[in-house]
């Protein structure tokens, strides 16, 4: 609900900028949104096997399906599908992880601020943490360094310490880039190669 409200009445020219999430524009963030709201456990087993068990031929074929050639009705399916409690097989946690990390894919290239409660980051941040690269998550990403989130009683990991908004360490290991100044630390260097490195 908060998206479609940060979205309603965006510009034309805005859809088409570049998200955080490398070859997608914001527009075709929000199409990856509302196709993953509705893919339900047994559609996405089908979709999988036909495309050779590659998640991102997946993912570009469900965007091109729910991506309309007027924005404003890519969001009209969006806010049709926010009720669904279909899901693809994988832990609700993902939901959350997918919520925050496209929400912040589209919302800071537009310059569009939110705040979230720090115990649902929490959740989110917890269950990428324990998930491989592999399967999306950022688990060898955070190897090496020690996660200290700065607004909630968060740490993960042993090493170097990389200190900052839970929020940001989300992006970070999810392999997104992080405003300088954002994170602190004697490990955020070495952190921040390994993000660039990518999986």
């Amino acid at each position: 609900m908060a998206l479609l409200q940060d979205l309603n009445g965006l510009a034309p020219t805005k859809w088409q900028t570049s998200s955080l999430c490398v070859g997608w524009d914001v527009h075709q963030v929000l199409a990856h949104l509302v196709d993953a709201a509705c893919t339900t456990r047994l559609g996405f087993i089908g979709r999988l096997v036909a495309s050779g068990f590659d998640f991102d031929k997946d993912n570009a074929t469900g965007v091109t399906k729910e991506l309309r050639a007027d924005p404003q009705e890519t969001l009209a399916a969006f806010a049709a599908v926010l009720g669904r409690t279909s899901t693809p097989p994988a832990p609700l946690a993902t939901r959350l992880v997918e919520a925050f990390v496209h929400g912040e894919d589209i919302r800071r290239p537009l310059l569009i601020g939110r705040d979230y409660r720090a115990a649902h980051v929490a959740t989110a941040l917890a269950h990428h943490l324990k998930t491989g690269t592999k399967f999306g998550g950022g688990r060898e990403t955070a190897e090496g360094s020690r996660l200290v989130g700065t607004d909630d009683e968060f740490s993960h990991g042993a090493g170097q310490e990389v200190r900052g908004p839970m929020i940001d360490l989300l992006l970070a290991v999810s392999g997104r880039p992080v405003q300088a100044g954002r994170l602190t630390g004697e490990g955020v260097p070495g952190f921040t190669a390994r993000i660039a490195a990518g999986p």
